[in-house]
């Protein structure tokens, strides 16, 4: 089933500034919550689309790449998770956009629906880790057939001594004296409309619960420590330069069991012996000679898919734009693919040859050697113009 576009899933125009996204995601949260709707998988889904759109319209630069390339810019569904909402869990969604609704400790609809389930982490926060970027290299081949890149990433990973809990054992863990084991602290306030109750992340635990009083040897109570994990990446036909894919899950781990951060990838294409990209046609410049270009030839052209043999009609004039057709780049996730696209340029030679020399000369004055912009030979702008017709 297709993705329905982000902004129709909020209810938003494309034109929406941030506060107002954020203003009809809290609406459709509200409504497709959990709680509010037990058992009805169909709101469950519905409070997972939101949310994942949320994600992206949110985000300054997630939206500019949806604004310019829709669903296609999710080019990491190949890469293992595209934008990342679509990945998304609910104990994701909740430590992710909670601070929306103004919450810090429990499920962010606290103060809609009494209080948050344990089955979420009973009130505690859930850590995430950073995302990490890197940069793949990649040659006009692989772009156009897509390819599977293998790097090593150098990045957090759980501490092994301690599985990522930063204690040194079991009976290091002491429930906070602070909040009480759920992580966040209430205040209660007199105003004169009654009395507000304010919910914030606990100070002392940061919300985790409880309080480590002797830590791992190891990673020193951080739950992390450095690591390197060789990491497969597909890379789907038709990305272009300055793209981003991101994999969700293959970032920063996060201590204590949290949510690791995403690994966002930077295309970067190499350039071309022979061949130029623009948008997803190739060009080629071919230089023959004026001899072949009046005559007539057979002539070999490189492609991304190989060698191609052509045919140079007799007569062809300098500027002439030859079309290979769908032997250009693939747009993402499309069966479109563009062309290749062939100038040709007549080469002249510097140096002749006595014989050379006479045998032109004979020729010079040949009516069909004079040029006849009228009659055979047209401008660079009316060839342009016909092109593009």
């Amino acid at each position: 089933m297709a993705k329905r576009d982000y902004y129709d899933v909020l209810g938003v125009s494309r034109s929406a500034n941030a506060d107002e996204i954020k203003k009809a995601y809290r609406k459709m949260a509200i409504k497709y919550h959990p709680d509010k709707n037990p058992g009805d998988k169909q709101a469950e889904e519905n409070f997972k689309e939101a949310a994942e759109a949320y994600e992206v319209l949110s985000n300054a630069e997630k939206k500019q790449r949806f604004d310019q390339y829709g669903h296609a810019a999710n080019a990491g569904s190949a890469a293992g998770g595209g934008y990342g909402g679509g990945n998304m869990n609910m104990d994701d969604i909740f430590s992710q956009f909670g601070d929306i609704f103004g919450g810090g400790g429990g499920s962010p609809f606290d103060s809609f629906f009494g209080g948050g389930q344990q089955s979420r982490g009973g009130g505690r926060r859930v850590s995430r880790g950073s995302n990490l970027r890197i940069k793949v290299k990649l040659t006009l081949e692989e772009i156009a057939k897509g390819t599977e890149k293998k790097v090593k990433v150098n990045k957090q990973v759980v501490c092994n001594n301690c599985d990522g809990s930063g204690a040194k054992d079991k009976s290091s863990f002491h429930t906070c004296h602070t909040c009480g084991g759920s992580g966040a602290v209430r205040r209660v306030t007199n105003t004169i409309l009654g009395q507000m109750q304010t919910t914030s992340t606990c100070p002392t635990c940061n919300g985790e619960g409880t309080e480590i009083t002797g830590k791992c040897t190891v990673c020193h109570g951080e739950g992390l420590t450095r690591g390197e994990e060789t990491i497969t990446i597909n890379i789907p036909a038709g990305v272009s330069e300055g793209m981003q894919l991101s994999m969700s899950g293959k970032g920063n781990a996060a201590p204590r069991g949290g949510v690791p951060g995403d690994l966002i990838i930077l295309i970067e294409e190499l350039p071309h012996e022979k061949l130029k990209r623009e948008g997803n046609n190739i060009i080629y410049d071919l230089h023959i000679s004026f001899i072949d270009a009046a005559i007539g030839s057979s002539v070999e052209v490189p492609t991304i898919d190989g060698k191609a043999k052509i045919k140079i009609e007799p007569g062809t004039q300098g500027g002439k734009i030859l079309r290979l057709k769908a032997k250009g780049v693939p747009e993402v996730n499309s069966y479109h693919r563009g062309d290749q696209l062939i100038y040709v340029n007549i080469w002249t030679p510097k140096v002749l040859s006595k014989d050379e020399r006479d045998l032109l000369e004979k020729l010079q004055n040949s009516p069909n050697f004079k040029p006849q912009p009228g009659k055979n030979e047209k401008s660079f702008f009316d060839k342009m113009r016909e092109y593009f017709e």
